[in-house]
């Protein structure tokens, strides 16, 4: 059973510019170590300039154990440790060295340098203290287990020392005291809330399994980290953030995961800010419940990217959120064999900047994608936008497609038509639970499939949509099973004739829609002019198209256009749709009535031919060809 999304209390703008995360970054004193806190602020507080959405699903979700007082110790309370290959020497009462095995068995500060060629560090401290292992220089190798294992304390940290190199390596297989033991499982692990930070670097390689794995929550706040697993690269149970920190993960399994599926307030990824890395070969990033966005940088390559064929049985995603994805600022190139960004719940993009390559989908929710701001480019994929419902009031959308631009289909992964997914073909009639809602923004779409494609409704209120559709007879730059009412915006659509629709004519605002008498070749400039001469639109293809489909507060139903092929496009441009141009030289090539479809032009519901009920238009096809009434729409 598919987890459903779970509810989100709407905070007051008073309350989203006073969150704060984890506590505010304070001064540092004297006997602080600085040098070895984290490379940005020790904390971030929220606002709305992040987007609403990150902001009120943090809200609801556990907040991190990281706090200011982690980050600030007192110099002379640090115990230090000396590794020295095959031994290792400590003076602190809290130490115990048992050959190679550092036991660490109470809360403190203590400082680890040098080689430990075979051997392990473990934190076993009652109470709730916090134990700081500062890592300067330091190395660990273990033949047997993991390098680092924290299996009990309040709290742990790792702290990189500044300018320091650290590498923690686990054993190609453990040996575990009885059958029924599976941890520690990871090079670097920890029963305990756990932080990475400091200014220093950190190599850690998971050669039986996870690099680094927490049972709790994980904070990476600073440094440089470098992790290779077999498996999984960075795993946190309750949740995993990355703030202010550099990270690179190569992973066999999932690059960045937070797996508890249990307390809907936990299993999230927050990725805040710093720049992070990933390459997967199962999903890039895997929440079990949400993944947020807030700022930074993400480059993300999950399954060998857009190309690469995988397994029926193994998710590469680029992100995956099993309650809800939302990006709320940031900068994120996504590539993935599977879906680039996908939500068996919702998609939220509220701002930032993505670029999305995918063998499947470039975003995908299996209920809801909502884009309220920001850049979303999808590069390649199969179907570009695919939900049940997609609302769309803001940001700039730029979108290519092996098949349709945005799908508005039963959300779920066997939603679309691709060969080997399953997934059912369109049904006839139309649901009215599916809808593309166009309120802002702007579109532009090169589908080599169907354009604006909806087994439910379109409405379309504000924002710019530009189709550079299909070539083929079999689809259309529109395809709507149900109505397509257009009241306000601007909207081009450009594509082959065979399968050609245009919205409703009970719109209130005007359309027209005309099949030219032949297909004119990409590059072809098509000026709109009214009945008084003047221009009202000036279009340049990007690709092949025989049908033009044309509505903005320009259009005036009943009144009678004219398409001119030909002249000069000038000035700012969305899709080919420029703002100047000219009909010098153009050839008048037909007239059209707005609000009445063209030869062949069908509403949606219809097809072309003979009058169609509601959506319908009349066909201006042969006699007889359409049929009485017309057919379901596809």
């Amino acid at each position: 059973m598919k987890r459903q999304p779970r509810s989100r209390q709407a905070l007051a703008v008073a309350a989203l510019a006073a969150l704060v995360v984890s506590g505010c970054s304070g001064a540092t004193g004297e006997s602080t170590r600085a040098d070895e806190a984290s490379t940005g602020p020790i904390s971030v507080e929220v606002s709305a300039g992040i987007g609403a959405g990150v902001v009120e699903a943090l809200a609801a979700n556990k907040q991190s154990h990281d706090s200011d007082a982690d980050h600030q110790w007192d110099i002379a309370s640090e115990h230090p440790v000396s590794l020295d290959g095959d031994s290792a020497t400590s003076d602190a009462a809290g130490v115990r060295i048992d050959g190679t095995t550092i036991r660490i068995t109470e809360a403190g500060t203590y400082r680890l340098s040098g080689r430990l060629d075979d051997g392990q560090v473990v934190v076993d401290a009652a109470g709730d203290g916090t134990v700081r292992l500062v890592l300067d220089g330091a190395d660990i190798t273990s033949s047997t287990t993991s390098a680092i294992a924290v299996m009990k304390a309040g709290k742990a940290m790792v702290v990189l020392a500044d300018q320091s190199t650290n590498r923690l390596t686990d054993a190609g297989e453990y040996v575990h005291p009885d059958a029924t033991t599976d941890e520690p499982n990871a090079a670097l692990f920890s029963k305990a809330d756990l932080t990475v930070a400091g200014s220093g670097a950190l190599t850690v390689t998971g050669r039986a399994n996870d690099g680094i794995g927490g049972k709790d929550g994980v904070v990476l706040a600073g440094g440089r980290i470098t992790v290779d697993a077999v498996d999984d690269g960075i795993r946190g149970k309750d949740y995993l953030i990355v703030r202010d920190a550099t990270v690179d993960v190569t992973a066999g399994g999932d690059g960045l995961k937070a797996d508890n599926a249990e307390d809907t307030s936990a299993g999230y990824v927050h990725l805040a800010s710093g720049a992070t890395t990933v390459l997967a070969e199962r999903d890039g990033v895997d929440a079990a419940t949400d993944v947020l966005i807030a700022d930074g940088s993400a480059t993300i390559t999950a399954g060998g990217g857009n190309g690469a064929t995988v397994a029926a049985d193994v998710s590469a995603k680029g992100i995956k959120g099993g309650v809800s994805v939302v990006v709320g600022g940031g900068d994120l190139t996504v590539d993935a064999a599977d879906d680039a960004v996908h939500s068996n719940g919702v998609v939220t993009v509220d701002a930032g900047t993505l670029r999305l390559r995918s063998g499947d989908d470039g975003v995908h929710a299996d209920t809801d994608l909502t884009i309220r701001g920001g850049t979303l480019t999808v590069e390649q994929s199969y179907e570009g936008l695919e939900s049940a419902v997609v609302a769309i009031s803001g940001g700039e959308i730029d979108v290519t497609a092996a098949d349709d631009g945005i799908n508005i289909a039963g959300g779920n992964d066997g939603s679309g038509t691709q060969p080997g997914r399953g997934g059912p073909m369109d049904q006839f009639a139309a649901n009215d639970d599916q809808q593309l809602r166009i309120t802002g923004g702007t579109v532009v779409i090169n589908a080599q499939g169907d354009g604006l494609d909806s087994n439910g409704h379109v409405t379309m209120t504000g924002g710019t949509v530009v189709v550079n559709g299909p070539t083929n007879g079999g689809n259309g730059a529109i395809d709507v099973n149900g109505t397509f009412d257009i009241s306000g915006g601007m909207l081009l659509a450009a594509g082959s004739a065979g399968m050609a629709e245009a919205p409703e004519a009970s719109s209130s605002q005007g359309w027209i829609a005309a099949t030219l008498e032949a297909t004119r070749p990409a590059g072809t400039v098509v000026q709109i002019v009214d009945g008084s001469g003047d221009r009202i639109a000036t279009f340049k293809s990007a690709k092949s198209f025989q049908s033009v489909v044309f509505s903005s507060s320009a259009v005036t139903s009943g009144a009678e256009y004219a398409i001119h092929i030909g002249g000069s496009a000038t000035g700012a441009q969305i899709g080919g749709l420029y703002d100047g141009g000219s009909t010098s030289g153009a050839t008048h090539v037909t007239d059209v009535t707005a609000g009445v479809g063209g030869s062949g032009m069908q509403g949606p519901g219809g097809m072309p031919g003979g009058g169609m009920p509601g959506g319908g238009m009349p066909g201006g096809g042969v006699p007889g060809g359409g049929m009485p009434g017309g057919v379901p729409g596809r």
